[in-house]
């Protein structure tokens, strides 16, 4: 699938669901919930958990839960993104385009190649 039948997908999803018709500032508060069960995940991989009242996964456990909860990020970002009818490409292009404009295409592309 790509990212355009993606954003398809999760806009069909979420409004057979009814999540598309949320106000934007409740959509803007689980965007932040997902992003923080993220770092949570990312946590349980790098330095592990300690609460008594937690399960302790695998790697590839904890590898699948970080995999999820980006999901997650990236299916909020795309409802807001639907919103306002900003197809996900224009999104990455515009990324790119201002990382490249905003830095050095050379000093880029030497850090890319690993000189100093």
């Amino acid at each position: 699938m790509n990212v355009t039948e993606f954003q398809q997908w999760v806009k069909d999803y979420y409004e057979a669901r009814g999540w598309s018709e949320l106000d934007i500032f409740i959509r803007i508060g689980f965007l932040a919930e997902e992003t923080g069960e993220v770092a949570r995940a990312i946590r349980s991989l790098e330095i592990g958990r300690d609460r008594p009242d937690e399960v302790i996964g695998s790697l590839e456990e904890n590898i699948q839960e970080l995999t999820e909860e980006l999901g997650d990020v990236l299916g909020n970002l795309i409802v807001i993104a639907n919103k306002y009818n900003i197809p996900l490409e224009e999104v990455f292009n515009a990324h790119k385009k201002k990382l490249s404009e905003r830095y050095n295409q050379a000093w880029v592309s030497s850090r890319l190649l690993g000189e100093k």
